[in-house]
């Protein structure tokens, strides 16, 4: 009965589990079951009966001799053949026992569905989940849960859960995946809901506490299924970041989509956030652009994750941005308009060619503006839609067409239908309304048929920005990939961090950046007066000088740095100023000297900064500079390493990107030398992942086109 899955999961190079049988297995048992359906146990034992499993079923229940007809059994040892799945429904400390028992039979997979576990937050309740994954391990069982709802097939007839969602008879297989923590949210919200659309369901679970087997193990199994385009991921924690890059990498290769509902705000970890970097880096911003940068489509809310399924599992990779539309609804048209253009949709004016066709099409009575109002005079007109509709998707400017109905006729709806279906183009069919001689036909039923149709208008241009920002996801595929720099030197850096207790200073930290071939200001560390003035003459004219010392990571908090000094008696003058507000400001701090610095003007100030995230590892941070930087968070993130394209397009994402430019007379910066730096220190991160915690460039002078950048200040954090 099971799929035919030859190079599923388990037989790749990644080492991600064999899943096969844990999905469709030849014999189950459920250790708790009764007959009782006021119990987990009764109504889990049932919906497998109902669902059609023909495999073996093996009730195990002490007390019991027969559950539903079916023989029982006293325990897991009395079974006459081996499970490959066991599903425990048993009080908490009736599961470690359960375990052993299957592990004694050599059970490959078991289903603890039991709570008070690790959800509880208690010193005992994480001990218990400890203590059954350390035995489902030694004994060589892979574990779901626990505190979970379970896991239904439709592609093989098989169903381990309590859910109400699949009373009555088993829907059709479809080709959306589902995989959740939650069992309510997964199993009601996402997969149910989608079902009631007229989505196909291939694969559900809700995997609970994940202690063992996580939310990822189970997504690549679907994606490697034939049965299944699209993964919809409902997650309240994600573990393992490069374990789940392997995944979207994987789905990828496959022409499969993944779409992911990312739950709740939590903290990035404990850090010293000694740092501006540290300051303004959160984890949702984090798991934002890494999710972005994996090519996961990440949506807000359970129904959008099958709304934008309708159109990603059409497998169509959109070209642009443009926009078109067409009804017989002037203000359902400008409504669209207006929620397009707010969502970022371009809604281009049709080439000339276009507008000839729409005329002919249409004469007298239409508009060949976009979107286009085909008016009332079209209703009854023997193919006016279809003629509009394959006008506009010829137009090359236009690269998603969205038709709107009200209440049309059965015959101009299947038009827009099969338009949709032979279209290399996308076209989500927004409906708002009914057919008007087919109470029975209905959008659902032409989602059932591949179709994308939405009821709502925001609900249908929000899957259309998701789809067209993956689209462009898809087209940068094609670019070249993160290459080392050369004058790279990890292993000379890595020796600069290894002594370090604690935070470097600023002349520790450039000697770190000068490993990966950072350029720096010119400048000396001065560790009396004679020395401070002797290396402000070397340097000529103004000059900066700033306390050098680990103890004091913010130079202007302590009013230890002055700025554009000039002359021996100001610098001999600055430098005791200088020592004397340091000592101040923090009497215990360890004081280097003070760093000489020559003075860069005309330049743009940029913050260049690295952090530890706890699932995503080294996070790059670009943005905005200088003393403001965390009032204004003028900041994108992204994963280490990184292309010379996407370190580009990272920094012409920030809003103050315009700055770079030509602005009223002040030359454009050198933004391929920013490019340059960017790249050098997304490598640092990637190689020093395991030895620096942190690092913060700010600033980050940009000097006009052609000279270069200079790093003015850093600051590193070793981990420890």
């Amino acid at each position: 009965m099971a799929t035919d899955l030859a190079g599923a999961a388990g037989n790749d190079p990644d080492g991600f589990p064999d899943l096969r049988h844990f999905f469709a297995p030849r014999r189950v048992a459920l250790v708790g079951a009764t007959e009782d359906l006021s119990k987990f146990g009764g109504r889990c034992m049932r919906q497998t009966l109902d669902f059609g499993y023909t495999g073996a079923i093996y009730p195990v229940n002490p007390r019991r001799t027969e559950v539903f007809g079916l023989q029982c059994h006293g325990s897991i040892a009395d079974l006459p053949e081996v499970p490959d799945h066991v599903g425990i429904v048993l009080p908490a400390t009736a599961v470690p026992q359960a375990l052993e028992d299957c592990a004694a039979r050599g059970v490959p997979y078991a289903t603890v569905f039991s709570s008070g576990f690790g959800e509880l937050g208690t010193d005992a309740g994480r001990a218990m989940q400890q203590r059954i994954v350390r035995l489902a391990r030694e004994g060589g069982v892979r574990l779901m849960g626990p505190n979970c709802n379970g896991m239904i097939n439709f592609v093989d007839g098989f169903a381990l859960t309590s859910t109400a969602t699949i009373q009555g008879p088993r829907r059709p297989a479809g080709d959306i995946a589902v995989v959740s923590q939650s069992g309510g949210a997964g199993q009601v919200n996402v997969m149910w809901r989608a079902q009631q659309a007229g989505l196909g369901i291939s694969y559900q679970v809700s995997c609970g506490n994940a202690a063992d087997l996580d939310l990822i193990d189970y997504a690549w199994f679907m994606v490697e299924s034939p049965a299944t385009r699209v993964v919809l991921m409902l997650v309240e924690r994600l573990a393992d970041g490069e374990k789940l890059r392997r995944l979207a990498a994987r789905a990828h290769a496959l022409g499969k989509s993944i779409a992911m509902v990312k739950v709740g705000r939590t903290e990035a970890g404990s850090r010293a956030a000694a740092s501006h970097t540290g300051a303004i880096t959160g984890a949702d911003d984090v798991c934002d652009a890494a999710l972005r940068q994996m090519g996961i489509v990440r949506v807000d809310d359970c129904n959008e994750l099958y709304e934008t399924a309708m159109l990603l599992r059409q497998g169509r990779t959109v070209a642009g941005r443009g926009a078109a539309a067409t009804s017989i609804s002037g203000g359902n048209l400008v409504m669209v308009a207006d929620l397009g253009a707010s969502l970022g949709l371009d809604w281009p004016e049709y080439a000339p060619q276009t507008r000839e066709c729409l005329a002919q099409a249409l004469p007298g009575f239409g508009s060949a503006t976009n979107p286009t109002d085909l008016t009332a005079a079209a209703i009854g007109q023997d193919g006016a839609y279809e003629r509009a509709a394959r006008a506009i998707l010829a137009d090359p400017a236009i690269d998603v067409m969205i038709p709107v109905l009200t209440i049309a006729s059965t015959s101009d709806i299947r038009t827009i239908g099969r338009v949709a279906a032979a279209s290399e183009k996308l076209v989500p069919i927004l409906w708002t309304g009914c057919a008007s001689d087919d109470p029975e036909l209905r959008p659902e039923t032409l989602v059932a048929e591949g179709q994308a149709v939405y009821r709502d208008a925001m609900a249908c241009l929000k899957a259309v920005r998701r789809v067209m920002d993956h689209g462009e996801w898809q087209r940068r595929q094609g670019e070249a990939p993160a290459v080392r720099p050369p004058g790279t030197d990890a292993a000379a850096a890595r020796r600069l961090l290894a002594p370090a207790g604690g935070m470097l200073s600023e002349h520790q930290s450039k000697a770190l950046l000068a490993c990966y071939g950072l350029p720096l200001t010119k400048e000396y560390l001065a560790r009396s007066v004679d020395e401070a003035v002797h290396c402000a003459a070397r340097l000529g004219g103004p000059v900066v000088l700033k306390v050098q010392s680990a103890d004091i990571p913010h130079k202007t908090e302590a009013d230890a740095i002055r700025v554009g000094v000039q002359g021996d008696a100001a610098v001999a003058a600055a430098h005791r100023d200088i020592l004397r507000a340091a000592t101040q400001y923090c009497p215990q701090a360890r004081i280097d000297g003070v760093l000489v610095q020559e003075m860069i003007t005309d330049a743009r100030e940029m913050l260049l900064g690295v952090s530890q995230d706890a699932t995503f590892g080294p996070v790059l941070t670009i943005g905005l500079g200088g003393i403001h930087v965390e009032v204004f968070k003028d900041v994108v993130f992204r994963m280490a390493p990184l292309s010379a394209a996407e370190a580009r397009r990272a920094i012409m994402e920030l809003r103050s990107a315009a700055l770079l430019r030509e602005v009223r007379g002040q030359p454009a910066a050198d933004i391929d030398a920013l490019v340059d730096c960017v790249v050098r220190v997304s490598w640092l991160a990637a190689d020093l992942r395991d030895s620096l915690a942190e690092l913060d460039i700010n600033p980050l002078c940009v000097l006009p086109d052609g000279q270069g950048v200079r790093v003015v200040d850093a600051l590193a954090v070793p981990r420890r």
